[in-house]
C-alpha cells in the first residue's frame, strides 16, 4: 500500500518532466492500494486554485475519489507531536515530516520524487521503482 506525495500528483497534473512515469505507475497499480493524505490533497488544491486551474482540480476530485476511491488518511490533532519528533529527528520540513507520520501511522510506502525521505527510516520508492 502507497502514500502518494503532493509531488507525484503534481508532476501528473502539470504535467512535468515526469509525468510519464506517474501515469504508467498509477494505470498499473491498484487503486486499492493507493492512499493520499488530506494534507497532499489542500496543497493540490491551493496550487491549482492559485494557477486557476479549476478545471483540473474538479477532474482530479473526481479522478480519486469518484472513479477509483484512491483511500484518504488524515492525522489526528495528537499526532502533531510526531510530526514535531520527525522534523527533530530527520531535519524534515512540515509537509515532509506530516507525510512520513501518515505512511509511519497507516504502515504505508512513500512514493516521491522528494529525496529528503532517503534519510529516513522509512526512505522512499519512485513511481518507476513499483513493478
Amino acid at each position: 500500500m502507497y502514500l502518494i506525495d503532493t509531488n507525484i500528483w503534481l508532476e501528473n497534473l502539470l504535467d512535468q518532466e515526469r509525468a510519464k512515469e506517474v501515469k504508467e505507475f498509477l494505470n498499473n497499480v491498484e487503486t486499492r492500494l493507493l492512499y493520499i493524505s488530506d494534507f497532499t490533497l489542500h496543497s493540490i488544491a491551493i496550487i491549482l486554485t492559485k494557477l486557476k486551474k479549476y478545471d483540473t482540480f474538479v477532474k482530479f476530485l473526481d479522478d480519486l475519489f469518484v472513479n477509483n476511491k484512491i483511500n484518504l488518511v488524515r492525522l489526528e490533532p495528537e499526532s502533531m507531536k510526531n510530526v514535531l519528533t520527525v522534523i527533530s529527528q530527520y531535519n524534515l520540513d512540515f509537509d515532509d515530516a506530516y507525510q512520513y507520520v501518515c505512511a509511519d501511522s497507516y504502515n504505508l510506502e512513500i512514493i516521491s520524487f522528494d529525496t529528503d525521505f532517503d534519510k529516513t527510516k522509512l526512505s522512499r520508492k519512485t513511481p518507476a521503482e513499483i513493478k
